[in-house]
């Protein structure tokens, strides 16, 4: 079966070029740029197998979708410039039986700086990344988009490499336009959170992944995962909150 990988990317130099290394198994490499101004547009121009793309901004969804419509091959592997595919996970895609499912789901093994999270909720972390084009799509979200897939889903063994973040600081950067969109996308599904949400889910949240999904185990790395993300979470609903303020008046 000849498959597509498709990558979107803005300003990635520091990771495209393993990233397109570890897909020398794909038959095609299709990837999508948002008006990169460092030389992710040299690196990928300058690959044999890659078909390079510019296209303005419209959401991760949409951006994703869009990358998946200019692919040759009805299956699809979506990557992120910071995932790599590990020689296992290749192998198992290779293998995969395409007859039986109409997509397959990827464990990925998430890192913080140099370290694997393995607690946090941070592993297996599945997502389903192989998918037959014609039948399964992303859902167009602005933020946290994932395949939506109404047929079978199979199982790849193997883990998909994903250098999530560089550290505290690489997190904090990200963090406010990341919770703008989830905001965004918070008022858009017609949610009304309140004050309990911005007081009580941040606590939950830092409860969940400290405690229940065991991040004291992972010592130090496990503590601040959790607060950042509990802060990520207060943030989320708290700009919300502000957007419906805003709209009502």
């Amino acid at each position: 079966m000849k498959i597509t990988a498709t990558i979107i990317a803005k300003n990635e130099e520091k990771n495209i070029s393993d990233c397109l290394a570890s897909l020398d198994w794909a038959d095609e490499i299709v990837v999508v740029d948002s008006g990169s101004t460092d030389r992710t547009p040299e690196i990928c121009r300058n690959h044999p197998e890659v078909r390079y793309f510019e296209h303005e901004w419209e959401g991760f969804g949409k951006q994703k979708n869009f990358a998946a419509d200019q692919a040759v091959n009805d299956w699809v592997f979506n990557i992120d410039a910071d995932e790599r595919v590990s020689p296992a996970l290749r192998d198992s895609i290779l293998s995969a039986d395409f007859a039986s499912y109409d997509g397959f789901r990827v464990t990925r093994e998430n890192y913080f700086g140099r370290r694997w999270i393995r607690r946090c909720g941070w592993y297996p972390d599945h997502n389903l990344r192989l998918y037959n084009r014609t039948r399964c799509r992303f859902a167009e979200r602005l933020v946290h988009e994932s395949v939506e897939c109404p047929g079978p889903v199979g199982t790849l063994q193997g883990n998909l490499i994903h250098f999530t973040y560089e550290g505290i600081g690489d997190y904090v950067a990200r963090m406010d336009r990341y919770s703008t969109l989830a905001a965004e996308e918070i008022v858009k599904s017609g949610r009304r959170p309140g004050v309990l949400s911005v007081v009580f889910r941040p606590c939950f949240t830092f409860f969940k992944m400290y405690v229940l999904r065991m991040g004291v185990l992972e010592g130090r790395t496990g503590l601040l995962l959790s607060l950042l993300y509990a802060v990520y979470t207060f943030l989320k609903y708290a700009k919300s909150v502000e957007l419906i303020e805003e709209r009502r008046r």
